[in-house]
């Protein structure tokens, strides 16, 4: 097995960045999710607000994050982010990563495969090449050791509203969602905890540990 893709994103729930090589820290990806939407105090996520999807977050050269080209904290940025998830929108900025469930989203290539969908709605930070079919279903209460870094694979990942909607067009398809509640109980893709950090590239060797 191999890492096949790398995926940050910068701001939660916006649209995110392949990237080559990353560090990788106790608590996931160096930029991973550090600004947020809020409504009146509130996270505000692309359950609710879909159109927050349509945007892309990315980082510049100095690890500043940007919206859509923009950087965040300015009046273009928050100008987007009104226009997707209301006028009472902010963006804040947390002191580390903001997560659902753990720091990592693991997805395969094989079960992506298996489901013939856009890896892209599911959001994972790493998908893992070369894993036959829904092998992924048997991985979790091992390890992924991949150079330095080894990964702590929880659970299966719970499956949402969000991957309905396509990362292009925003089209909604509920066939997505009911597909994964009935061939796979509702639950695709990994959610890991960082056990050693280290720093990961594309193309390196992923080897499966008990």
């Amino acid at each position: 097995m191999f890492v096949k893709e790398i995926w940050r994103y910068p701001v939660k729930s916006l649209a995110g960045e392949r990237v080559q090589q990353i560090e990788v820290g106790l608590q996931g990806f160096a930029g991973d999710r550090t600004i947020h939407v809020e409504r009146r105090g509130r996270i505000v996520t692309s359950r609710t607000d879909h159109k927050l999807l349509g945007l892309k977050g990315t980082l510049d050269a100095l690890g500043g994050a940007l919206i859509n080209g923009h950087p965040w904290n300015s009046q273009q940025a928050l100008a987007l982010v009104k226009a997707a998830a209301g006028p009472d929108a902010e963006l804040v900025k947390a002191n580390q990563g903001l997560f659902d469930v753990l720091p990592l989203l693991v997805a395969t290539d094989g079960a992506i495969a298996h489901m013939n969908m856009d890896s892209r709605r599911f959001r994972p930070n790493l998908i893992i090449g070369a894993v036959d079919s829904l092998a992924e279903r048997t991985w979790p209460g091992r390890q992924l050791r991949i150079g330095d870094v080894r990964i702590d694979v929880a659970q299966l990942r719970g499956r949402c509203v969000m991957t309905t909607y396509d990362p292009d067009t925003l089209k909604q398809d509920l066939n997505v969602l009911k597909r994964i509640v009935k061939e796979l109980g509702g639950k695709m893709a990994l959610d890991c905890a960082v056990v050693s950090p280290g720093v990961i590239a594309e193309g390196v060797e992923v080897f499966l540990e008990d």
